[in-house]
């Protein structure tokens, strides 16, 4: 099967890396594969690291002229059976033709921007839902789902390069510093677990806001902001829980990592969180924006290490039969295989 995977994304970001996973992964399974993306030294770097070779176009504006003919040539000289779109501007740029064109989506973004493409795919049930409430045929809305790698392997980090002492109890977050993200919810829950620690790893528009908000709670020597950090795996296994803060979280794939990685989650109730887990056998979902809530649910973790253990194992479970790398290959190849033979048909 040849796939081209079309990006227009930014330099750091979940989709953004899981693009990278993704495409690399196809690849080492034995696909062509062509990656198409927003000029980005690194992730070129790292993806023909992986022996693909990537082109690095502008995904400019409405003034940009060149992108649009510049992914037409290369398709053509491609040819594959899947072109899939990654973000609304990629969806924008790119032409229609003999190929099946796929656009995915990882939000709830107007799918007017995706007008031109065959076939729209969410990955969370809500997001396929949401767009046939749109009035997007059934047979045009799609299902797949998201994997991240196992992070079960990786050694834990000194916490004292961190920060934070070895016998703190220590909480983790990852993700962007924006309000959608929530940190200054886990913030005002962090002022209410005296002695606990709370590690951010990220980095965005609302740090400044963010460090200033841990002054003024008194939490500032108690909240670490480590950056963006490309080591989740091994400051998961250096945390006691993950959280998961987020008030806009289409899907979640912070907590897919932290169940590959054996760490009970505790979660704000936002979209993509509640589709995922069960509560109380999976995580613990609070309600949103309410940091009270949130702080209980987290000194009730905390305080009983069984009850942690058994959270941290029926999420391992749950990623080990839903969200691993050969799950996730097996189902997306079926509905690529399904794409281009009904394609075919109609075309004939």
């Amino acid at each position: 099967m040849r796939i081209a995977h079309i990006m227009a994304g930014a330099r750091d970001g979940g989709a953004e890396l899981f693009y990278e996973r993704m495409a690399i992964a196809q690849a080492q399974a034995g696909e062509s594969v062509l990656p198409i993306i927003r000029s980005e030294p690194a992730r070129a770097a790292r993806l023909a690291a992986a022996g693909l070779e990537p082109l690095g176009l502008r995904f400019g504006g409405p003034l940009d002229r060149l992108t649009r003919p510049r992914i037409a040539r290369a398709l053509r000289a491609f040819r594959p059976d899947i072109a899939m779109t990654w973000m609304s501007r990629a969806s924008m740029h790119a032409p229609r033709g003999p190929w099946v064109l796929v656009g995915r989506m990882g939000g709830y973004y107007d799918p007017k921007y995706f007008r031109t493409c065959d076939h729209l795919v969410g990955n969370t049930h809500g997001i396929v839902a949401w767009l046939r409430s749109r009035g997007i045929a059934e047979s045009r809305t799609h299902y797949l789902p998201n994997f991240v790698d196992d992070c079960s392997a990786a050694a834990p980090l000194d916490r004292s390069s961190l920060g934070i002492p070895p016998d703190a109890p220590m909480l983790l977050g990852l993700g962007r510093l924006h309000r959608d993200k929530g940190f200054d919810i886990a913030l005002r829950a962090l002022a209410r677990l005296p002695g606990v620690h709370l590690a951010i790893a990220g980095s965005g528009p609302e740090e400044g806001a963010l460090k200033a908000l841990a002054a003024s709670l008194g939490v500032g020597g108690r909240a670490h902001f480590l950056g963006w950090r490309r080591d989740a795996a091994a400051l998961l296994a250096t945390c006691d829980i993950f959280l998961c803060s987020s008030r806009g979280e289409p899907l979640g794939n912070m907590v897919l990592e932290a169940w590959s990685a054996r760490r009970p989650v505790v979660a704000l109730a936002a979209l993509g969180p509640s589709e995922l887990i069960d509560q109380d056998r999976t995580g613990l979902l609070v309600a949103l924006e309410d940091d009270a809530a949130l702080a209980a649910a987290l000194a009730r973790v905390l305080a009983d290490r069984d009850a942690a253990r058994r959270l941290a194992t029926a999420g391992r479970d749950r990623y080990e039969r839903d969200f691993t790398a050969t799950a996730v290959l097996a189902t997306w190849r079926r509905l690529f295989e399904q794409l281009i033979a009904e394609t075919k048909g109609t075309r004939r």
